[in-house]
């Protein structure tokens, strides 16, 4: 996802579209990217670290994005 402090133009059109439609309830959109991916290791800190590692060096770009994740096993 973006920055929280750093300008989302897709957001804010999204938002302002929104509130076209008559749904002002909803505010502070903020459009990203989702990754979903298969992780193959020994345990849930293994898989976190893995991800983490990967998020870092290659998937989120620190400079404009934060990122967050989840795993789950399955």
């Amino acid at each position: 996802m973006p920055l929280k402090e750093l300008l989302d133009p897709q957001g804010k059109a999204v938002n302002n579209s929104l509130h076209n439609l008559g749904l002002t309830q909803l505010h502070e959109v903020r459009i990203g990217k989702h990754i979903t991916l298969q992780v193959d290791a020994q345990g849930k800190d293994e898989a976190d670290s893995l991800v983490r590692e990967a998020c870092k060096k290659l998937l989120a770009n620190q400079v404009m994005e934060a990122f967050d994740f989840t795993v789950t096993e399955g």
